[in-house]
């Protein structure tokens, strides 16, 4: 998936600014947005291009159903937000609501869903169990081949390709500053604190600087002695040519998701399997990460690749003066699995026929960075003042952006936040906290 790009001068004229973005996801970009919104003076820096990598390609859904219970009170800020994106920033990003649907098979499935539904009934989803007829009327035939399915009729949608994008333009016509094609190689701390960002075309002194770097935050944060227990997985996706299929609602099932996109074709993801390759950092947060892996083992795809050496040739530390790993991959892209997405499609077509004309237009994969618990890093650092961190949404990331953008941004702020950031706290890797995962990818 290849997007164009403005790249940064060799050099950077801007000095200083109170904070500095690094990453130019929907996170990254929502972070610079509501700073600026606040009047402060912000730069984002991103190595590639605005959402190049997980944020331009995942499924585009934005939901409550199916979080972990506490991320739902950030979800529905997010929701909001989300509500009035487009005019917020002057351009359709593509927001609808369609409603969300999650196909059961079997009784077990339905009592999963059940139990999500009690453990999220304070929140007032509206997510409820529909069988038969009720059924049949949401997804035609689907009534038929399934035992049940979670219903969510609130749900949304947006475009991925235009909203981060969108959101960085808003930003920048506020003041911020969007410095592509500029990774930030490290931080330098005066007297412990940050004191600037040192990027590939200069320094910026700054007061904060957020971390919102996806898949590259973990890495990135060892080289300022941090440890944040954070691995990628990669899910493969594609699109149709327009066709004319179900528009008013997304689903997912055990052999594919869909969406209807705003160009009439479809986006449509693998239901069950996602790819987990096994790198330098799976034998170092072994322990953090296994009892995810026993809870996704069915779906969760172990694979030695070339991502190994390459991680472990790019294990030192980065000096500010040369040239970085940042630089050497300004975007991941990895292959898709091109069978799976093709089974996939051909599987749907069994369930749905008109799926089985649909040509292929593209098809992509993404990595998408997840943490032991499955909940993102929403907080400051307190080891090292003026230094926070926006990451490890989890395949979450897309419907929560706009709020962990905001919630980052009022954090460092000094802002009284909409909502408790203390889930998604740095610390509790370390501070003896459960860490286990309550909920699936």
């Amino acid at each position: 998936m290849r997007l164009d790009t403005t790249f940064a001068p060799d050099t950077i004229a801007l000095k200083k600014v109170d904070v500095v973005v690094v990453g130019g996801g929907i996170v990254g970009a929502s972070a610079a947005l509501y700073l600026a919104q606040k009047g402060i003076s912000v730069a984002l820096c991103e190595k590639g291009r605005i959402a190049g990598e997980q944020s331009s390609r995942n499924w585009g859904w934005i939901r409550k159903v199916k979080r972990d219970p506490r991320e739902l009170p950030l979800m529905f800020e997010s929701a909001r937000l989300w509500d009035m994106m487009s005019e917020s920033v002057g351009t359709d990003i593509g927001y609808r609501t369609t409603g969300h649907l999650f196909a059961a098979e079997t009784d077990e499935s339905i009592a999963k869903y059940e139990d999500w539904i009690e453990q999220a009934r304070d929140h007032q989803v509206g997510a409820r169990i529909i069988t038969g007829r009720t059924l049949e009327q949401q997804m035609v035939g689907a009534g038929q081949r399934w035992k049940g399915a979670l219903y969510s009729p609130n749900e949304a949608q947006a475009e991925p390709q235009n909203a981060a994008p969108a959101i960085a333009s808003a930003a920048e016509a506020l003041g911020a500053k969007i410095l592509t094609g500029c990774a930030v190689r490290g931080v330098e701390l005066t007297g412990g604190r940050v004191s600037a960002a040192l990027t590939e075309s200069g320094r910026i002194d700054c007061d904060t600087l957020i971390v919102c770097s996806g898949a590259w935050t973990s890495r990135f944060l060892r080289d300022l002695g941090l440890r944040l227990p954070q691995l990628k997985v990669r899910s493969s996706v594609l699109r149709t040519a327009a066709l004319n299929g179900p528009e008013n609602i997304a689903l997912w099932c055990k052999e594919a998701s869909f969406r209807k996109r705003a160009d009439g074709g479809y986006t449509i993801g693998i239901g069950f399997t996602a790819v987990a390759p096994i790198v330098p950092d799976s034998f170092r947060f072994f322990r953090e990460f296994l009892p995810a892996l026993l809870m996704e083992h069915s779906s969760i795809k172990l694979r030695v690749e070339k991502s190994f050496l390459n991680e472990w040739a790019t294990s030192k530390a980065v000096r500010a003066d040369e040239v970085s790993l940042y630089e050497r991959t300004r975007t991941l892209d990895p292959e898709p699995d091109r069978k799976v997405t093709e089974r996939s499609l051909f599987e749907l077509g069994k369930l749905f026929p008109v799926f089985s004309h649909a040509q292929i237009v593209e098809q992509w994969a993404g990595m998408i960075d997840v943490t032991p618990d499955m909940l993102p890093v929403i907080s400051a650092v307190d080891s090292i003042p003026g230094l926070a961190v926006a990451t490890g949404f989890s395949g979450h990331g897309f419907g929560i952006g706009p709020g962990a953008g905001k919630l980052i941004a009022d954090i460092v702020s000094g802002a009284q936040p909409a909502v408790d950031a203390k889930p998604f706290r740095f610390s509790r890797f370390v501070d003896g906290s459960d860490i286990r995962p309550t909920t699936g990818l």
